[in-house]
């Protein structure tokens, strides 16, 4: 026989489809599998900012009655400054950015304060979110 059939080049057409596609998908899986990866590192550098954040807000109330004989109160002025709730502070002009922050601090005893940092996002629909959470204790 002479050339193919037109079953043989259908068929040989799916092979060649089948062998390309193949390594295709698996390229694009690993490509959203590092960008994911990407977003959760930024996402904990974020939610360790937070931590960071009011972690520096406690230790400025310390150093600013440093030099005062009435210690105490350093511990009671971070603890109004946080007030209940969220913790709010002026982030850095990032543009938009697909990631957002909250940061809670709840008092567990009157010499135990947790803070709780989660950092959220969304890629394709699905959502995504990192927590860090830390204690902060009053220190001389």
């Amino acid at each position: 026989m002479k050339g193919f059939t037109l079953i043989e080049t259908m068929v040989a057409i799916t092979i060649i489809t089948l062998a390309i596609a193949g390594p295709l998908v698996t390229a694009n899986s690993a490509i959203v599998a590092a960008r994911i990866s990407r977003d959760q590192l930024t996402a904990s550098y974020l939610a360790q900012e937070g931590i960071e954040y009011v972690r520096a807000m406690r230790d400025d109330n310390y150093l600013a009655v440093y030099n005062t004989p009435n210690e105490g109160s350093a511990w009671s002025n971070f603890l109004s400054q946080l007030g209940t709730g969220t913790v709010s502070y002026p982030a850095p002009n990032l543009g938009s950015t697909p990631f957002t922050r909250t940061v809670q601090a709840t008092m567990v005893t009157d010499k135990d304060e947790k803070v709780v940092s989660t950092v959220s996002w969304s890629y394709h629909g699905t959502p995504y979110s990192v927590t860090i959470s830390n204690h902060l204790t009053p220190w001389q």
